[in-house]
């Protein structure tokens, strides 16, 4: 094995349509652990969303998120609840292909956040057509799943639907996140795919100068902690 390259093969487990499902159950349940330890979202609110709705802050102005490929929609829930803590009327939709993860997400009876089923390759045209608008759009882990046409045709759709803000954070790939993941996973991982998959997300994913060439104009790609990277569209207007 070796992480000098992207392993754009690899494919995991939990995207198979005939997996456990218990198992699959398990792991998008315990994802809100996983992402609450390494996923970084805190400081991303913090220092990139947050400056960007200084005039929603408590004048009671409405602020949409949209998740595009949610799971189990614990990110976009976490996402909200710093946003009103901050005092933003703030609310969310997510949306991913697989309604196992719908479904999932559904059971938390969020009442700021709502779910639906999207397919990647209608996500140009479902929502617009709908006449809906997002100030923010949000993803997590989605960038490393797509290949190299669904991923233009992603990073079009999400700046366009974005009337401030597109961030999209994923993993960075290293030596080091491989290592610590595989520790710090263990624990969790019994009766799911977290282990295996987690470890071929890190395979799969990009370092920044490799996204960074990939992207459309006007994306911009840097590094964050704890080895992630983001890719952030800033609508005209609203830079920070």
């Amino acid at each position: 094995m070796t992480l000098a390259i992207r392993d754009t093969e690899l494919r995991e487990l939990m995207d198979a349509a005939d997996c456990d499902p218990i198992r699959l159950d398990r792991t998008l349940r315990r994802f809100t652990v996983i992402n609450r330890l390494v996923g970084g979202w805190g400081r991303v609110v913090r220092r990139e969303i947050l400056p960007r709705l200084g005039d929603a802050q408590h004048s009671g102005i409405p602020v949409r998120v949209l998740d595009v490929g949610c799971g189990g929609g614990d990110v976009l829930r976490r996402v909200v609840r710093r946003l009103r803590r901050a005092g933003i009327d703030a609310s969310g939709v997510g949306i991913d292909p697989d309604p196992r993860a719908i479904a999932v997400a559904r059971r938390t009876g969020d009442p700021f956040v709502s779910y639906r089923t999207v397919r990647a390759e209608a996500l140009a045209d479902a929502l617009p057509e709908s006449g809906e608008t997002f100030d923010v759009v949000i993803s997590n882990h989605v960038l490393h799943h797509l290949p190299d046409v669904e991923r233009r045709v992603f990073f079009t759709a999400t700046a366009s639907l974005a009337a401030r803000v597109a961030i999209h954070s994923d993993i960075r790939r290293g030596r080091v996140a491989f290592a610590l993941y595989a520790a710090l996973v263990t624990p969790f991982a019994p009766g799911t795919f977290l282990r295996v998959d987690g470890l071929r997300s890190i395979r799969r994913s990009y370092r920044v100068p490799e996204l960074a060439s990939v992207v459309p104009s006007r994306w911009r790609v840097r590094p964050s902690r704890p080895f992630r990277l983001l890719a952030i569209h800033e609508a005209v207007g609203h830079d920070a």
